[in-house]
């Protein structure tokens, strides 16, 4: 009998320090959730307020440091095949190939959803002769191959968010025409719509509003009114949190977040913090829209004041 407690005893004692010694290796290996160094690659259309979650997350956790780099959408799901690369923030999701890429080069799939809403926002110069557009309208500029009055700029040539977005949602996949142009990011368009008001850009909505950048261009560029696709009383909006999550806005795109890694690193504190509350509040101040938390319009009625009498003032 002794015998068998003994040998029990040990079997008992052998398995709780195999099972101490396999979390510490994975300690070892994964890292504090909040500490060490992370690569990502995030749409430069999100810049403004992809800094602010970084400054706040870096603030809260002194021993977490993300490095990120900003480019155009391509580049970061090229990034994503790269070992350093962890974490991608683009508009789009992974098609279906690419999940299935992953899925076999990782051992398990991708994780990803929406964190937010933004809005490909319309701006143009102060003095410019127009400031509402129709659908119509801007697929002409767009795809014409006659000069306009109104040149179009974006944030790239090619393979960036907002010339995928405009094609699949303005020009059904037809060509830009001899309008359109490119140049070298969102504070560019900004800084060339202020200067001339015959030229009119599209920027990430965090661009126009909601950051030091706007402030910086508040007095030369203005935003667009865009025709309401879904409205049915001919409704053209502005891009705003509230027409953003009406839809009324046509333009409003996701912002997704790509994590590559499945283990409980800074990868996943990282797109966690985004995803909870504090994450979406900065979003909801940056003018985002948050995907992950309950965001409600409410109507307020002024009522007029009365005097000691009940008399309106």
């Amino acid at each position: 009998m002794f015998f068998f407690r003994a040998t029990k005893f040990l079997l008992i004692f052998s398995l709780v320090l195999w099972s101490l010694t396999s979390c510490e290796s994975k300690i070892k290996k994964d890292g504090h959730p909040q500490e060490g160094t992370l690569y990502v690659s995030a749409d430069e259309s999100f810049k403004p307020i992809i800094d602010q979650q970084i400054m706040v997350f870096e603030a809260s956790y002194p021993k977490a440091h993300i490095k990120i780099t900003y480019k155009s959408e391509a580049d970061c799901f090229r990034d994503l095949q790269s070992d350093s690369t962890q974490l991608i923030l683009v508009t789009r999701a992974p098609l279906d190939q690419e999940e299935d890429y992953y899925k076999k080069l990782l051992g398990h799939p991708l994780l990803y959803s929406v964190l937010a809403y933004d809005a490909d926002a319309l701006v143009v110069n102060r003095s410019a002769d127009d400031s509402t557009f129709s659908i119509e309208q801007l697929q002409k500029i767009l795809t014409d191959s006659v000069h306009d009055k109104y040149q179009v700029l974006l944030d790239g040539d090619n393979a960036t968010s907002s010339v995928r977005f405009l094609m699949d949602s303005i020009t059904n996949g037809k060509n830009f025409g001899i309008n359109v142009g490119g140049t070298k990011g969102n504070e560019e368009v900004l800084k060339q719509v202020a200067a001339n008001k015959n030229i009119i850009g599209f920027v990430g909505s965090s661009w126009a509003f909601g950051s030091a950048i706007s402030e910086k261009y508040r007095d030369q560029v203005k935003l667009a009114y865009v025709e309401c696709k879904r409205c049915k009383d001919g409704t053209y909006a502005k891009p705003s949190q509230a027409t953003i999550y009406s839809v009324q806005y046509p333009l409003v795109r996701p912002l997704f977040g790509i994590l590559k890694n499945a283990d409980i690193g800074l990868g996943a504190s990282f797109y966690n913090f985004m995803s909870f509350e504090r994450g979406q509040l900065i979003f909801r101040t940056g003018g985002l829209v948050p995907a992950k938390m309950n965001f409600v319009i409410r109507k307020v009625v002024n009522k007029p004041d009365k005097d000691s009498a009940g008399n309106n003032k």
